[in-house]
């Protein structure tokens, strides 16, 4: 997902060697990455008024700069695997920008104990982001394929901690809350009442408002330790929308 303005349209060449079914990582590819945080952080200045801070955290950086988001696009796009802007990845849903996946993971500000729902699950870059931050994370996709795809290339590439499930996020995930974090990663036209139950209290979610063609804005929902809700839009952003049948 883009913030206006905020795209970087260097295109970066990959080096990719194979063992035993996982990329061998090259000097190129962690150039590229270090290239692609790089770019982040100019962003997150570029937008420290909306965001409050001209950094986000230390440990959300070098997780970003670790995951390697060219196993989380399609293959005919891994060239541009760490442009910072989102990617295509098929049935009509994309890979966020890095910049905002990284926002967005520091937001949630999140403790290594936390359990944390995501609610659309894509190709799973950001689930395999938080993977390395918390305890557990559950992750929501609408689309059946996409969450096949997205269970086998977790399992494939090791973030065992992360469990995708096939469902409708806006309903959350009853069985497994309550959660102390909650992500979604399509836009909602308003905050999902199922999600606001199942946040902890002291819990915090981040997530996109507003229509498909209109001005949408993150959002930063917090709850208290009495269960009373503030939210804070923090800067317009570009998303799908969210899916699925409403009651």
């Amino acid at each position: 997902m883009n913030w206006p303005g905020m795209l970087s349209l260097l295109m970066i060449g990959l080096a990719l060697t194979w063992h035993n079914g996982r990329a061998d990582e090259g000097e190129d590819m962690r150039k590229a990455r270090d290239r692609m945080v790089k770019e982040i952080e100019l962003d997150v200045i570029t937008t420290a008024d909306h965001i409050g801070r001209p950094r986000l955290n230390r440990e959300v950086m070098k997780v970003i700069g670790e995951v390697p988001r060219h196993e989380f696009v399609p293959e005919h796009n891994r060239d541009a695997a760490y442009v910072n802007r989102p990617l295509p990845i098929g049935y009509g849903q994309t890979i966020s920008q890095p910049y905002i996946v990284a926002l967005m993971t520091d937001l949630l500000a999140v403790s290594r104990d936390a359990k944390v729902l995501e609610v659309g699950a894509g190709s799973g870059y950001q689930a395999a982001i938080l993977s390395r931050l918390v305890k557990e994370v559950h992750s929501i996709e609408i689309i059946p394929e996409l969450a096949r795809e997205c269970r086998a290339r977790l399992q494939r590439l090791g973030y065992g901690n992360v469990t995708v499930h096939e469902g409708d996020g806006y309903y959350g995930l009853e069985a497994e809350a309550p959660f102390d974090a909650i992500v979604v990663t399509a836009a909602a036209a308003y905050i999902p009442p199922p999600l606001v139950r199942q946040l902890k209290p002291g819990g915090r979610m981040v997530i996109p408002v507003g229509a498909q063609f209109a001005v949408q804005y993150l959002m930063l929902v917090e709850k208290t330790a009495l269960g009373e809700i503030s939210t804070r839009n923090v800067l317009p952003v570009q998303f799908v929308p969210l899916t699925g049948q409403r009651e």
